[in-house]
């Protein structure tokens, strides 16, 4: 398959020429690991551990084997498969036969599935045999069913009548023959991935080697990621950050853990017992382990570096984090199209960063646009629009999102807000032009309200949503998950709120959830939460 890219041929040669991209595909990276260190453990999961030599060794039997049974240069390969060592062998071959990888969230089902394997063009499907009790063997026989192209479905972890057993598969082929491997250009699309779809609106995201490896080599120099680190990943792998993190571990030289399932409790017993010093995480998970009621009695003495991002971290978490774990915690913004974009630093003081996404990554250009493209004023909110090496090439075979997207001179709308907040560049992240809530005309931002929020002492998450209204147009529906052991009532949170917003701000409905829908990197989908409220008020007595 070809890809039509919308990079401007002026910025390739200019990051061609300023060193910006590495030149390398992945596996050249893998080879000189191995070379450098065979016997060092790479990655552990629940069920192996495995070395850089191994790993090496195993991506090149995997690569021999999809290219037996006929997958080859152009063909694009879904891989939705959890965080399992199987996850980096099957997507590392892929480039030494030219294929294309495009990875999904492994919670993905058939509806969701068919539209991306025909959007995507895939010819190839790689899943578990099983994983949270779901049977992915038949929803497989299901979208090949629906779905003519493709041709090739492959199991991980047991076989089953009618499919590919990739185990077995690995284990019978010898590592691809020299003459049969496949070299990609740095430059060519090697993995696409779909946008979370926090508006319904999924697109496919084009990535090259060079637009994927800066981010990472970057990224490693500034937490000063390095061979002794220990990183816990849980994640998901089959999305951006989740992935980035495997990346990361690679070029590094250093360890990584799989967590297949997060839990607070899953998390701080890895952390103990693996020594862990470096997770990149969502600030639910982050929640999720401050509310463990014995969080005291874990050692996370090991803790060096902590990343939070997907969605900003409320300021008390943030400090509440400060006050009980260990380790310097890290704002993180950046998303799927564009790499990351900016961040705090280990050395920054916590406290006058705190709240904000940091400034901006070397190498990154940014501006705070209006809807006419212009620049707001230094402290005013406007759009976030980057450039910069490691933004992604387009969205495939969407002109239009293309256009929307893009600036006429190469600047991405990422259709996040912010403001300048202070004279070191930081930012602070507003919200997302797509969730202003309009009541009555008076526009306000959820996150301001939430922010206060995440204060209360029995509310453990809570995300605010406009319900449409015929009078006002959209009312204020706070949607909140308390704390164990703890009831929420509406005029208490009213309560709670009055005096520290204006009035046409506070919630005039409530709804107790028991979790939030979130992406894998933990942000919530509001139209998906929007639609759920819907749903109980139709039902409503």
């Amino acid at each position: 398959m070809q890809f039509a890219t919308v990079l401007r041929p002026e910025l390739a040669a200019h990051y061609h020429a300023a060193g910006l991209w590495l030149n390398k595909s992945f596996f050249e990276i893998i080879e000189e690991r191995a070379r450098a260190h065979p016997d060092r453990e790479v990655f552990a999961d629940a069920g192996r551990r495995i070395t850089y030599g191994e790993l090496e060794r195993e991506i090149e039997r995997c690569a021999e084997f999809l290219r037996s049974i006929g997958i080859g240069r152009g063909d694009v390969v879904t891989v939705q498969l959890p965080n399992r060592i199987a996850f980096p062998v099957v997507f590392f071959s892929l480039e030494l036969i030219g294929a294309v990888a495009n990875k999904v969230n492994p919670d993905f089902r058939t509806r969701e599935l068919e539209y991306i394997l025909k959007f995507s063009g895939s010819r190839a499907y790689v899943c578990p045999r099983e994983f949270k009790g779901f049977d992915y063997v038949a929803m497989a026989k299901t979208l090949q069913a629906a779905v003519p192209a493709l041709t090739h479905v492959i199991v991980a972890g047991g076989s089953a009548e009618g499919v590919f057993d990739l185990d077995a598969g690995i284990a019978d082929s010898p590592p691809i023959a020299a003459a049969d491997r496949v070299r990609m250009s740095p430059d060519e699309v090697f993995r696409m991935a779909f946008t979370s779809g926090t508006t319904g609106d999924p697109k496919c995201v084009l990535h090259s080697f060079n637009t994927t490896l800066c981010t990472v080599k970057l990224l490693n120099h500034d937490m000063a990621v390095s061979d002794r680190d220990v990183l816990l990943i849980y994640l998901p792998v089959g999305l951006n950050w989740g992935y980035i993190c495997l990346m990361q571990t690679i070029m590094a030289g250093a360890r990584a853990v799989l967590l297949e399932r997060f839990s607070a409790r899953a998390a701080l017993e890895a952390i103990g017992r693996e020594k862990v010093t470096f997770i990149a995480t969502a600030p639910a998970s982050i929640v999720a382990m401050l509310n463990d009621p014995e969080l005291e009695q874990f050692d996370v003495a090991s803790l060096r570096v902590v990343i939070t991002g997907g969605a900003s971290a409320a300021i008390e978490t943030i400090r509440e984090f400060r006050r009980r774990m260990r380790g310097h915690l890290v704002e993180l913004y950046g998303m799927l199209e564009t790499g990351f974009h900016t961040y705090t630093r280990l050395s920054d003081d916590p406290e006058k960063v705190s709240g904000t996404i940091g400034r901006l990554v070397d190498t990154m250009e940014l501006r705070l646009i209006d809807e006419r493209g212009d620049d707001v004023p230094h402290g005013e909110v406007g759009e976030i629009a980057a450039r910069g090496p490691s933004v992604h090439l387009g969205y495939h075979n969407n002109p239009r999102a293309n256009e929307q997207a893009f600036t006429a001179d190469g600047w991405f709308r990422t259709g996040d807000l912010g403001r300048y907040v202070d004279a070191a560049g930081n930012i602070q992240l507003t919200g997302r032009s797509k969730e202003i809530i309009n009541r009555g005309g008076k526009k306000f931002f959820p996150r301001e309200v939430e922010e206060i929020l995440y204060t209360h002492p029995k509310i453990m998450h809570a995300a605010m949503v406009g319900i449409p209204d015929k009078r006002l147009g959209e009312r204020n529906c706070l949607c909140a998950v308390p704390k164990p052991g703890q009831t929420l009532e509406l005029a208490e949170m009213v309560a709670f709120l009055k005096n520290e917003v204006a009035d046409y701000k506070l919630p005039e409905m409530l709804q107790i959830l028991e979790e939030l829908p979130l992406t894998g990197t933990g942000k919530i989908r509001r139209h998906i939460l929007r639609e759920l409220v819907l749903e109980r008020m139709s039902h409503r007595p």
